[in-house]
């Protein structure tokens, strides 16, 4: 164990501000500082507030992560950072920060994505991936089906949403029950007491001719919300637990049936499941029957690491260490619309071959990297012990 790789990971891409340390696939250290209570009242994110969060919140998050897994800063093999997708304010302050840090530290940066962290994560509930691997990400912001060979170099979309996610569905669900935010916990909680039968909500791009892959749940929540609307100008009672639980029916039969098809259709006999959603309780249980009566083996992370996380992050930094995958030059940017299909950012050095070693921000074989030792070793030993 000693001999792998040991990553620290930083994810900002909307409203927690996560700190992971990762030695090879084994977690050491899972830091999380959300802000959710502060968006709670808006009824939604606010990508202002969750940056200055951010701010305040990253070094004593870095901090309590450092002590948690028993290691000083001066350990670290790379520091791992979530480039995009997300918040272009969110993901600017983990970005800076991961900058900061690995250039007074003199370690490699590695710019990751998000979407591909998700899937990586798996490598510390399960073990390494297995290659292909399935992915299904359902989240806030995402719901894609994702075939990936190589998670560090090959990650290929198959479908996405075609407008709202499947998280995004829960919260503006939750938002017309006056559930609050977010929507996801809760509606899964009310669910537990209700009929997933009780109400035929629409089933979105199911039919023949529909792509076979995309979703679609824009069309489900605003059946959803008519209905209710329609309850209430009768002036009759909601019954909250019995639309909760056959909308969140509607979503997860959509979710998993497609997710079914995908690996039958691709001969894969592994599903990951990942993102925020994966952690609803009746999306874990309808997987788990429909893989078992297809033979297909499902992976899905513990609640806490389905969630935006920086152990996800380390996870798939460490995987980038251990392949020898170049890192990222210093001008790494965030890029709030980073595809899929770029697992990590390398740098421009990566095939030059002049530097200390290929892709290391510190060697000198791309335009980025400068000698600024002695800046190095005053950053030392100014912050660190």
């Amino acid at each position: 164990m000693a001999d792998e790789p040991l990553v620290l990971g930083i994810e900002t891409s909307c409203d927690e501000t996560g700190v992971g340390i990762v030695r090879g696939t084994t977690l050491l250290a899972d830091a999380v500082a959300s802000s959710v209570d502060e968006h709670a009242r808006f009824g939604g994110v606010v990508p202002e507030v969750a940056s200055r969060a951010h701010l305040e919140a990253m070094v004593p998050t870095i901090e309590r992560a450092l002590k948690e897994a028993g290691v000083s800063a001066r350990d670290l093999d790379g520091i791992a950072v979530t480039a995009g997708p997300g918040l272009a304010g969110a993901l600017l302050v983990g970005v800076s920060a991961a900058k900061a840090y690995a250039y007074a530290l003199g370690k490699p940066l590695y710019g990751v994505n998000h979407l591909a962290s998700h899937i990586c994560v798996d490598q510390l509930e399960h073990g390494p991936l297995p290659e292909p691997t399935m992915a299904l990400l359902v989240s806030g912001g995402h719901s894609s089906l994702l075939l990936a060979p190589d998670i560090t170099s090959d990650v290929r979309p198959l479908g996405a949403t075609i407008d709202d996610a499947a998280g995004e569905a829960f919260d503006k669900i939750a938002r017309v029950l006056h559930l609050g935010f977010p929507g996801g916990p809760v509606i899964d909680r009310l669910a537990k007491e209700g009929d997933p039968k009780a109400i035929n909500f629409p089933r979105g791009l199911t039919g023949s001719r529909d792509p076979a892959y995309d979703f679609s749940f824009s069309g489900l929540k605003t059946a959803v919300a008519r209905w209710i609307e329609a309850k209430r100008n009768a002036g009759e009672e909601v019954p909250v637990r019995d639309v909760a639980a056959s909308f969140q029916e509607a979503v997860v039969d959509v979710l998993t049936r497609k997710a079914i098809r995908a690996c039958k259709d691709e001969g894969v006999d592994h599903l990951m499941i990942g993102g925020g959603v994966a952690a609803n309780s009746r999306l874990r249980a309808l997987a788990q029957e429909r893989c078992d009566d297809a033979g297909i083996i499902l992976r899905v992370p513990r609640p806490k690491l389905c969630t935006d996380n920086g152990a996800m992050v380390a996870a798939l930094g460490a995987e980038m260490v251990r392949r020898n995958r170049p890192a990222s030059d210093w001008d790494l940017s965030a890029d709030s619309s980073l595809p899929v299909t770029d697992p990590h950012v390398p740098g421009t050095g990566a095939a030059d071959g002049d530097g200390d070693e290929p892709g290391h921000p510190h060697g000198h074989g791309h335009g980025h990297a400068h000698d600024h030792d002695h800046v190095h070793e005053l950053s030392k030993d100014n912050l660190y012990s």
